[in-house]
This record gives structure tokens, sequence and C-alpha cells, in this order.
């Protein structure tokens, strides 16, 4: 049986709005018991709240079966690391997953005396993003924290075009601190350890639209690589790239058609 692993921004979405034919591929799904998940690199809401926002777009989905990068990253601290005070650069739903693994947060008021006391600095897209919050991150990794990037995306898509994504705050902590951070997100494994135990498939399928995380990501976890044009990479940008999807579609909407076509082959012969 094949499962499916969908990207979120520019995939279902953007922004606010629905991509057309993303509620009926789902429904699809539910009515040929086809499992499947999302799995987004952005951790600025947990999985409660984006099930809350696909709510408000008509597509029900459990929280289980969200993930995001925010979740997978909470998760390999406690697996991997120390229990330690965290300052998150980040959105409101990064700091709850941190929070929900029992791990203490320093804001960035408390930050001004406690920098020295920040054990990790965890890097998401922050809409919210200050000098103040770069500065007391700089000053603990540079002190020795550990730097961990929820995800590389450098943009998102929105609805008012391309906009600066968590890679880009890395980048400007990377060249402030000169440190690489450890990154938990799409293409990176770390995550996909999240996902099988989410998942269970013999073959799996992945639904994305950018080229260097979900294609990638694909690629490395020998999943068949589908794109979509409806985010941020374009036919272009595929034909410059050394990483190619197995299969390029308009958007989402196609999916059906194809998902047809696939079990009526898997059908036993008589």
């Amino acid at each position: 049986m094949i499962g499916i692993i969908f990207d979120m921004d520019g995939v279902i979405y953007r922004g606010k709005e629905p991509i057309e034919g993303a509620n009926e591929v789902i429904k699809f799904l539910k009515a040929n018991k086809i499992p499947f998940i999302f799995l987004t690199n952005n951790s600025t809401r947990n999985a409660r709240m984006y099930k809350e926002k696909l709510q408000k777009m008509g597509i029900d989905v459990e929280e289980e079966q969200i993930i995001t990068s925010g979740h997978a990253t909470a998760k390999y601290l406690s697996r991997n690391f120390e229990r330690g005070n965290v300052f998150v650069i980040g959105g409101e739903g990064l700091v709850e997953e941190i929070k929900s693994i029992g791990w203490p947060v320093i804001s960035v008021e408390n930050a001004k005396e406690r920098w020295r006391e920040i054990k990790y600095v965890v890097v998401g897209l922050d809409p919210k993003l200050t000098y103040e919050k770069l500065k007391y991150g700089c000053l603990a990794i540079r002190n020795g924290a550990l730097f961990i990037g929820t995800n590389p995306d450098t943009t998102y898509p929105s609805e008012e075009g391309i906009l600066p994504g968590a890679g880009s705050i890395i980048a400007a902590l990377k060249a402030a601190t000169e440190k690489e951070p450890l990154i938990i997100g799409k293409p990176n494994k770390p995550v996909f350890e999240v996902v099988k135990e989410k998942l269970n498939a013999d073959e799996i399928w992945v639904v994305g639209d950018r080229l260097d995380t979900d294609i990638e990501f694909a690629k490395r976890i020998n999943a068949k690589a589908i794109m979509v044009l409806t985010g941020v990479n374009t036919l272009e940008d595929i034909e410059k790239s050394k990483v190619k999807p197995d299969v390029v579609m308009p958007s989402i909407k196609e999916l059906i058609k194809y998902l047809e076509v696939y079990l009526e082959q898997q059908k036993p012969r008589e």
C-alpha cells in the first residue's frame, strides 16, 4: 500500500487560501483508505493550530496526521540531548512544542540577564523577529549553546508572493556566529524518523512544491517525488536543478487522476 506525505505551504494552500482541488484529494484518499500525513517545515504553528487552519478551509484531518518541523525538533532534542534551557527564535507553535517536552524556555526579556545559561538556541520562522532576538541568539551560540534550525527553507509562498523563511533567519545567525546549525526538517533525515512512526506504507510518495526540501527529501528516503507548481519552484527551476522530481503536476488537483490510474493498475488481474 502507498502512503503519501504532503507538504502544506504551496501545496494545500497559499497563506489563508486553499489551493483548488486540495479538499477533493483528501476526501479521495479517505474514501480509498490511502494513509497520508501532512509534513510541513513551517514551525510557526503546532499540529492543533494547523488542524484549526485546515478546518477553516473545509479540510478535515486529525492532529496525529500533521507533523511540523517544530514537533520533529522537540522530539529530536528530547531523544538525543540532555535537558537544558532553550532560547527560541520562532513562532508560538515552536515555543509550545519545546515546552511540551518539559524543557525550560528562556524568553527574550529574561535573556538579557540569563543568556549565559542558554544551552540550546532553536531557530524557526519567526514573524515577530527582532534584532534583540538575533542578538541573544548570537551571544548564546558564541558562548557554546547548540545551534539548531527547524528547517532550511529560505522562503515560503503566501498570497502576497514569496516571503523570507526560517532559512533566512538561520543564515543571519550563521553569519554572526560562524557556526553551522543542526537542521532537523526536510530534506534531512531526523524528521523522517518521526514520519515513520505515523505512516505505515510499503511505498511512499512525497508531494511538494520545493526542489531543495520536498523533492530532495523524497530522494533521500527513496520515495516517489511528485512536484506541484503552485508554490515556490517553477518548470524553469526544475530544468536548472540537479534534483529532479519523478512527476510534475500543475497542482494537487491532478493527483486524483494519477491515483485512479495507480489504483486500477494495483487491481489483481483475472
